[in-house]
């Protein structure tokens, strides 16, 4: 027996089974002439590579068409392996699958209640030096190992901003109220 030869027109060409055609006006379209007719598929498009920032899609062209490769940080776009620094405290990468990776700076707590960041600079500083406040209140500021008198019989000494350590979670000073000192009459003022 004869296998059976199927003839099929497309586009005014004949295909038997087993012949592939594109049909026409649908350029994205990948067809095998079988026994039950025409069997379509859309083509395979290439895959776009992992650092594809910029995509662009042509009516004439079937596939996707990465224009741009790089890694895209907070709306700027930076080239594969370029270093760059988006803020004083990063200091990122652009590695090759596209992805910005980034070390950001740990600081240490600065040894002062008011410290201030200044521009171009990543961790904070005492501009007026080591201090701490005066009580709880904070409202008033001592500079660090100083004694201060806060009142007539109580004396407050902040830490001497030498040791780090010392001073984190010590934001307060240590004061002491005098023995033997008579109590403040507010009554006769």
């Amino acid at each position: 027996m004869r296998p059976l030869l199927l003839l099929l027109l497309a586009g005014g060409r004949r295909y038997s089974a087993g012949g592939r055609f594109v049909p026409p006006g649908e350029p994205c379209s990948r067809c095998e002439c079988t026994a039950r007719g025409p069997a379509c598929a859309r083509a395979p498009c290439p895959a776009l590579p992992p650092a594809c920032i910029h995509v662009s899609r042509y009516p004439a062209a079937c596939c996707p068409r990465c224009e741009r490769v790089g890694c895209e940080h907070r709306g700027r776009v930076y080239g594969l392996g370029q270093r760059f620094q988006p803020s004083e405290c990063e200091q990122c990468t652009c590695d090759p699958d596209g992805i910005a990776r980034c070390l950001v700076a740990d600081c240490a707590p600065p040894p002062c209640v008011n410290a201030v960041y200044e521009k171009g600079r990543c961790c904070p500083t005492c501009q007026d030096g080591p201090n701490c406040y005066a009580d709880r209140s904070r409202t008033r500021v001592i500079p660090a190992g100083e004694a201060v008198w806060v009142e007539p019989c109580t004396q407050c000494r902040c830490h001497d901003g030498q040791d780090a350590g010392y001073w984190e979670g010590n934001r307060v000073a240590q004061c002491e109220r005098l023995r033997n000192c008579p109590p403040l009459d507010r009554h006769n003022s």
